[in-house]
């Protein structure tokens, strides 16, 4: 049986592996979690103790594929894995597994009553105090079904309300913030600078900034394919400190 490795708190400013049976966890976690225990890092916390607020946390898995076996997933599972250690509530939203129609008319997007998918979907976003989103780069954008997803989630009603000249809205999501997580097989340098990261700019600016969400922070994973285990066991460990810190 394979041994990983679980970071712990040891002390108020350290944190270290700590054998754990690697048949305890989902499929997806055990390969997140194989490759984190062929990094051998210690980690040392910036602050001591846990957060002095807890928050909560919606993540929303963006890739389409429903088999969780992909490193999105595993990605994903250790952000919830370290938000839920230092005391976070965590809830997830599997777009892959939902069912709900595209929009495909304005009378559609400004009257149809979303399906209960949809409804739930706004509920545990309504919830949260921070949102994360993770998906892998399609076309230099999101993958249809997210992009179908944000479309039947953040409407008007929801996400804004426009007011009845139609001259402005207001932002209905304020308070909360977020972090958008991509993985691609670009260099990441290249999508920023060649590309001008357009998909992610669409993102942040045309539905979680109108929104009013803010600030929203980024995690690009890039050349992902070509990653060794141990640099995708770094950035699990990664992304398991920014869940405990909520960020």
């Amino acid at each position: 049986m394979f041994a990983v490795h679980a970071l712990v708190r040891v002390d108020c400013t350290r944190f270290v592996a700590l054998p754990t049976l690697y048949a305890t966890f989902p499929s997806a976690s055990r390969l997140a979690l194989k490759a984190a225990a062929y990094s051998r890092v210690t980690i040392f916390a910036s602050t001591c103790g846990r957060a002095n607020v807890s928050k909560r946390i919606a993540i929303i898995q963006g890739h389409p594929d429903a088999s969780g076996s992909h490193f999105c997933n595993a990605l994903a599972d250790a952000y919830a894995a370290g938000a839920r250690g230092e005391g976070h509530e965590v809830r997830m939203l599997d777009v892959a597994r939902m069912d709900f129609p595209l929009l495909r008319t304005q009378e559609e997007f400004r009257n149809q009553a979303p399906c209960e998918a949809i409804r739930d979907a706004q509920e545990t976003i309504r919830w949260a105090d921070h949102l994360l989103f993770c998906y892998p780069l399609w076309h230099g954008t999101l993958p249809a079904l997210l992009k179908g997803f944000l479309e039947q989630t953040f409407r008007e009603g929801f996400a804004m309300r426009v007011d009845s000249f139609g001259h402005g809205s207001k932002q209905l999501l304020k308070g909360k913030s977020a972090r958008v997580v991509v993985t691609m097989g670009m260099p990441t340098l290249m999508y920023r600078l060649y590309f001008g990261a357009h998909g992610l700019k669409s993102l942040e600016r045309s539905i979680l900034t109108f929104s009013g969400i803010g600030p929203i922070r980024e995690s690009l994973i890039g050349r992902v394919d070509a990653r060794s285990t141990e640099s995708r066991g770094r950035w699990l460990i990664r992304m398991q400190n920014l869940g405990r810190q909520a960020r």
